[in-house]
């Protein structure tokens, strides 16, 4: 169960809404993924990306980038 509010003006028509966060940053990534989906170019990077095998560990990244 997600605890959804609902805002509504005086005559009772819904007007807004109030989401647990969580479900608020599902949203925005969905929001962003399509965003870069509209690109063709970005598109095709993407998928590469999600294909590739190779890559470091998180780490290894962090430390290469001094974080």
């Amino acid at each position: 169960m997600t605890d959804i509010q609902y805002i509504s003006d005086a005559n009772g028509n819904p007007v807004g809404v109030i989401v647990p966060i969580e479900i608020w940053h599902e949203i925005e990534s969905e929001k962003e993924t399509a965003y870069l989906l509209k690109s063709e170019a970005m598109k095709k990077r993407l998928l590469e990306a999600k294909e590739r095998k190779e890559g470091i560990g998180f780490e290894e990244a962090c430390e290469k980038l001094g974080v």
